[in-house]
């Protein structure tokens, strides 16, 4: 079984979570399996740039394979975290998601001018999340040297939203 079957084998459909109508991809089933997990953070790995100095993870999903990939390649680990989580001086943006509206923010030092940036979530869908990520790095002065995704949803079209701010967009698993 190659690594995308794998993944899929894992990945519980939730129905009508988190709203009717919605059929959520649950990756909880995939973090039971740690040669798994570590496969993933390889396949994650081989998407970065030899330019890339920092992941950022997007709260909170974003954070569990995104922590490790950062380890693997020695790089910066920065986080994105929803509106009031950060101790921090922070900047923030607001945006809608597929089923609601959030605002996310990030602490202003983590990240500066010409530091080039990963954003990491679990999964792509309408690309919302990773667009207020992408608002967020651009604002410090970084460049956003791509998208990874372990999860991504073709049919809702997120990768067209993304271009803009990267054509490095990455996804092990599409649905």
């Amino acid at each position: 079984m190659n690594l995308k079957q794998e993944i899929k084998s894992h990945i519980r459909d939730v129905k009508d979570f988190p709203k009717k109508g919605v059929i959520f991809k649950d990756i909880t089933p995939v973090l039971k399996n740690p040669l798994l997990c570590s496969n993933i953070v390889k396949q994650l790995s081989s998407y970065l740039t030899p330019k890339t100095t920092h992941v950022v993870g997007v709260e909170s999903r974003g954070f569990l394979f995104g922590l490790p990939l950062t380890i693997e390649n020695n790089l910066s680990f920065v986080l994105i975290r929803k509106k009031g989580k950060l101790p921090y001086k922070t900047i923030s943006t607001d945006y809608d998601l597929e089923y609601g509206k959030a605002t996310i923010e990030m602490n202003t030092n983590d990240i500066g001018l010409g530091d080039r940036v990963v954003i990491h979530d679990d999964l792509l869908a309408t690309g919302g999340t990773a667009i207020a990520a992408a608002k967020l790095v651009i604002q410090q002065g970084a460049i956003v040297d791509g998208f990874s995704f372990v999860v991504e949803l073709d049919f809702l079209k997120g990768r067209e939203r993304l271009d803009e701010f990267s054509k490095n967009i990455n996804s092990i698993v599409n649905y």
